[in-house]
């Protein structure tokens, strides 16, 4: 599945200053995932982000979002607050082996970006049939088979 828990990011969020008081960072897209059936579905916040600018990848198991909003303003505005952010945006996610990163869908609407990640064939559940052998019977009685010639082996 994907990456649920990384010690070092709260650590490296005390550490750092934050977003807005360093120019040109980068700020985090918060998201949720859930698993709904066959598919792992991440919803990203992406709130004034023009569809053009997102770029959604797969590279090996990482997925990785990275998008830019630019403040709306026009020649001769006079800015009189400034505290949404801009610039670029990124997010990069571990897809774990039981996750199909080359079946990965993404849509986008009203500021939200979800991406669908099938599960791979190889995770999901399945029927394991089972059948007798030739050498051994079905029957088992404390911790003893009976094999077909009728003599117990433990």
């Amino acid at each position: 599945m994907l990456l649920r828990f990384d010690p070092f990011r709260d650590l490296d969020r005390l550490t750092e200053p934050p977003t807005w008081a360093r120019p040109g960072a980068e700020s985090v897209m918060p998201m949720d995932a859930v698993r709904r059936g066959d598919r792992v579905v991440v919803s990203f916040d992406l709130p004034g982000v023009d569809p053009d600018s997102i770029d959604l990848t797969v590279e090996r198991n990482v997925l990785s979002v990275r998008a830019e909003r630019h403040p709306e303003t026009a020649e001769g505005d006079e800015i009189l607050a400034s505290e949404r952010r801009h610039g670029s945006i990124t997010r990069q996610l571990l897809l774990g082996d039981t996750l199909d990163g080359a079946g990965v869908e993404a849509g986008y609407d009203r500021g939200v970006l979800t991406v669908r990640i099938p599960v791979a064939a190889a995770a999901k559940p399945r029927k394991v049939s089972v059948s007798g052998g030739s050498g051994r019977s079905e029957a088992i009685e404390t911790g003893t088979v009976k094999t077909s010639n009728g003599s117990e082996q433990s």
